[in-house]
């Protein structure tokens, strides 16, 4: 279940798999597109350049017949190294504003992923609450059918 404090949203996942197969099902750019939105959306990528700094410019096609532009840049992508977490961060440059990070962590048999989003206001976060909180618990269950091959 997603929670929120303030202008963050936190969502945490257990993922029956490696932290390296999780992180790889983030940091490929094939991979992130399939996985990448709400239940029902599909992505067109136009630019994914994988690296700190890089641009990551698509849309994102709604159940609704919609298309999102997004931009991001990525900030930090960093697998996980033995007994350190992985972390892939990145900034949320088109409306509405927001820094996600994904920590990914050895934990028992499988992977526990953090998924936090800060907005950009507390008051962006109140109005989109409702989209949000869904939202990243379909991102995370987008992800994990990605890891396992669903």
């Amino acid at each position: 279940m997603t929670q929120r404090n303030g202008n963050t949203f936190i969502s945490t996942r257990h993922i029956a798999a490696t932290p390296n197969e999780v992180f790889a099902a983030i940091q490929s750019p094939e991979r992130l597109a399939r996985w990448w939105g709400p239940a029902g959306f599909t992505n067109t990528v136009q630019r994914c350049d994988m690296r700190p700094g890089g641009h990551w410019v698509f849309d994102m096609h709604g159940p609704d017949g919609k298309t999102y532009p997004n931009e991001n840049v990525f900030d930090t992508i960093d697998p996980p190294q033995g007994s350190q977490p992985g972390l892939f961060v990145l900034h949320h440059i088109a409306q509405p504003l927001f820094r996600l990070t994904l920590r990914v962590q050895a934990d028992g048999a499988g992977t526990k992923v953090d998924f936090v989003q800060v907005l950009d206001s507390v008051e962006m976060a109140q109005q989109l609450a409702h989209i949000v909180e869904p939202a990243n618990e379909q991102n995370l269950d987008r992800l994990t059918a990605e890891v396992l091959g669903r």
